[in-house]
C-alpha cells in the first residue's frame, strides 16, 4: 500500500512539474518578440488581431484588391448569408473542439485528450463581422501589400481542397452564429501546437509582432498592447 502512494505522489509530483514547465516556457517565450525586418513598404492595409479570451483570429477585410474572401469562403456557406459583413475572421484550431465543445462546459474528456496528443483533425473557422472595434482584446495593426500577401498564402496553405481545388466545407450545425463556417484544414492541433501557435506563426510569417512560441491568446496580444 505505501509503495503504491508512494507512486501515486511521484506521479502527481512530476505532472505538476511538467505542466509548470510548460507554462513557465510558454509564459516566457511568447512575450519575446520573434526576429522580424521592418518594411519600408507604405503601410495601407488594415487587419486585426482578436481574441474571444482563449482562442485567437486574424480579422481582414471581406474584400480589396489583392484578396476577395468571400470568393474563396462563399457567404452562401454561412446560414444567414448575409452579403453585407465587411470583415472576415480566421483561426484554426482542432476540429473536435470547434465542432463539438460550443461552450467549456460541453467539454468531454475524449475530445480534451483527441486535441492535446494531436491525433484528431483540424479545421478553419471562418467568421464574417459587419464591423470590428478595438478593445483589451481586438488589436487593429497597419501592414503593407507583402505582409498581407503572406498573411494571405499562409490562410489558403492552411487549407483542404477538393477535386476543384476549393475548400471543403464541413456539413455541420454546430454553427457558433449564422455568419460563420467551418472548413477542411491542414496539420495536427496540440498541445504544443495550438490554435494560437496557428496565429503565431501566421504573424511572424508577415513580419508582425509575434512571440517566439505561443499556445496562449494573451502572449500573442501582448505583443499589441499600448
Amino acid at each position: 500500500m505505501i509503495k503504491v502512494f508512494k507512486v501515486l505522489l511521484y506521479s502527481i509530483i512530476a505532472l505538476v512539474l511538467i505542466v509548470f514547465v510548460y507554462w513557465l516556457s510558454e509564459r516566457i517565450l511568447s512575450r519575446m518578440s520573434a526576429s522580424r525586418e521592418e518594411s519600408t513598404l507604405p503601410k495601407t492595409i488594415t487587419v486585426y488581431v482578436m481574441s474571444n479570451g482563449v482562442h485567437t483570429d486574424l480579422v481582414f477585410p471581406v474584400k480589396n484588391e489583392q484578396m476577395d474572401w468571400s470568393a474563396l469562403f462563399p457567404f452562401s456557406n454561412t446560414t444567414g448569408k448575409d452579403t453585407t459583413h465587411r470583415f472576415v475572421g480566421i483561426g484554426w484550431g482542432d476540429k473536435g473542439f470547434y465542432l463539438n465543445t460550443p461552450e467549456w462546459k460541453d467539454l468531454k474528456a475524449s475530445t480534451a485528450f483527441v486535441a492535446a496528443t494531436g491525433i484528431g483533425e483540424t479545421a478553419l473557422h471562418v467568421s464574417y463581422h459587419k464591423d470590428v472595434q478595438e478593445n483589451d482584446l481586438c488589436f487593429k495593426h497597419m501592414i503593407d501589400t507583402e505582409q498581407y500577401q503572406s498573411l494571405v498564402n499562409f490562410v489558403k496553405e492552411s487549407l483542404d481542397y477538393d477535386t476543384q481545388n476549393k475548400p471543403i466545407l464541413i456539413n455541420t450545425n454546430a454553427q457558433y452564429s449564422d455568419s460563420d463556417a467551418f472548413y477542411e484544414a491542414k496539420g495536427s492541433y496540440s498541445m504544443f501546437h495550438s490554435c494560437n501557435t496557428w496565429t503565431n506563426n501566421a504573424l511572424k510569417k508577415a513580419n508582425m509582432p509575434a512571440g517566439i512560441w505561443a499556445t496562449l491568446d494573451k502572449g500573442i496580444l501582448s505583443h499589441y498592447k499600448k
